[in-house]
């Protein structure tokens, strides 16, 4: 690794499993680095958790194998989803909590993720602080192996917490729940604080193969969902993601409910009982425009953040603000946990329909979504699109059309040579025209790669 190339993105280290930066050795070198940057003069205490991906218990032991041989002492809880991580990161007698996932990704990817013994995902200062020390040459992973001490019981800590959101199921006591646990982290949790609790749990995504995480099914595939939700006469259901920090919802009659929907109902919830600090809901640029109308007309202020709940966290500690998150259904209740939590979402929302009485579908109805386009243009280069007059000219016809009535949102994927172009208006097909316009502008200017 160069001293310029980064290794961390917008949700840890991320790759195809086997390929750097995770390959075997890379992989220790990090296990070791997140160690020796913040060195504690005592042996470190490491959790560390994965989600269902084949490649994970090999990763672990490279992980353990890099990290031990820094002294670090490590506790592994299996397969348990990134939120469980982070709450015993910072709940118990740890010092850094690492989740072994690549979240809706397929199988073949997996992924290092960092906690502090905060339970706070790594920020950027960490992060530089662990590849400047990755980059240097100076010292070796160790080669001995190295296995972290089992103690899966830990798990019952987090799921006593998160448990505490729906003290009370009233008159939701026995419902019919539909959840889909993408194959992933979420199969050692979700059903069991959900029958615990008294709803009878229709399963699916529940059998996990090594292979099969996310494969046409959790919160990026709810569409089967939606259609068990319908077939079981269910009051609802739940989707959760491979490594279970984010929820989609679907309601009775089968239709999507998603971040930008759950954080209305939250926020307009924890305004009634006067604990939305700040009257502010934190967001990123993604979340539609009828999020923010809807909010506005309740007198709650939504703020936006960079796409990446870190970004999103990040924005909500220095507001002191507790509710934030994204479309994608990766919700943060900071009265909960410093990070996304799909089971604690889905919780708080039924505390909302347990506490008022009303239907999912009632309560969401409330959010009007304006059509959205996001179109994605594959470029040769990463031009910032506001030093390029040819695409700028287009932007601005765009916008002077929209006349304020929806967005245009310009942005270069964190990962890849992708320009993605997303505009919200009131009429479907023109939003799409608009984009393909931009799009098209963008490829001439830019060159389109292959």
């Amino acid at each position: 690794m160069s001293g310029g190339t980064r290794l961390f993105g917008t949700d840890g280290v991320r790759g195809v499993a086997g390929e750097w930066p995770l390959d075997a050795p890379t992989i220790a070198r990090i296990g070791a680095a997140i160690v020796r940057a913040h060195p504690l003069g005592r042996p470190t205490r490491l959790v560390i958790g994965r989600d269902t991906r084949e490649s994970g218990e090999w990763i672990a032991r490279e992980l353990a194998r890099g990290a031990a041989g820094e002294g670090a002492v490590l506790t592994s809880i299996g397969v348990a989803p990134t939120p469980a991580v982070a709450y015993l990161a910072g709940a118990l007698d740890f010092d850094l909590g690492v989740v072994l996932s690549a979240s809706h990704n397929p199988y073949a990817d997996n992924g290092i993720k960092v906690f502090s013994g905060r339970g706070e995902k790594f920020g950027e200062e960490a992060e530089r602080d662990v590849e400047a020390v990755i980059a240097d040459a100076g010292w070796s992973a160790s080669d001995r192996p190295a296995e972290p001490t089992s103690n899966e019981a830990l798990v019952d800590a987090y799921l006593e917490h998160v448990a505490r959101l729906l003290p009370a199921p009233g008159g939701l006591s026995g419902a019919r729940i539909a959840v889909d646990m993408a194959n992933g982290a979420t199969v050692a949790t979700a059903r069991r604080v959900l029958e615990r609790l008294g709803f009878h749990v229709v399963a699916m995504g529940d059998g996990p193969d090594g292979r099969n995480i996310n494969l046409e099914c959790g919160s990026t595939h709810p569409a089967r969902l939606a259609a068990l939700v319908v077939a079981e006469g269910c009051r609802l259901g739940l989707a959760f993601d491979g490594d279970g920090d984010r929820v989609i919802l679907v309601d009775a009659s089968g239709r999507i409910v998603d971040g930008d929907a759950m954080m209305l109902i939250l926020a307009l919830a924890e305004q009634r009982a006067g604990r939305l600090a700040g009257d502010t809901v934190v967001a990123t640029v993604m979340s539609n425009i009828g999020l923010e109308i809807a909010l506005r007309k309740h007198g709650i202020r939504l703020l936006r953040a960079p796409v990446g709940d870190k970004y999103v966290m990040d924005a909500m500690v220095q507001g002191g603000y507790v509710i934030g998150g994204e479309q994608s259904g990766h919700v943060i209740l900071a009265s909960h946990l410093p990070t996304g939590d799909g089971l604690a979402t889905a919780l708080a929302v039924l505390a909302v329909m347990a506490d008022t009485g009303r239907e999912l579908g009632d309560l969401a109805r409330e959010l009007v979504t304006y059509p959205q386009t996001l179109v994605n243009v594959r470029v040769r280069e990463r031009t910032p699109v506001a030093s390029v007059p040819a695409i700028q000219h287009v932007i601005t016809g765009v916008e002077s059309k929209l006349d304020g009535r929806g967005r245009v949102l310009i942005r270069y994927s964190g990962t890849e040579p992708l320009l993605r172009i997303m505009i919200e208006g009131e009429d479907q097909t023109a939003v799409q025209t608009w984009a393909n316009e931009i799009a098209d502008a963008a490829k001439k200017a830019l060159g389109e790669a292959s």
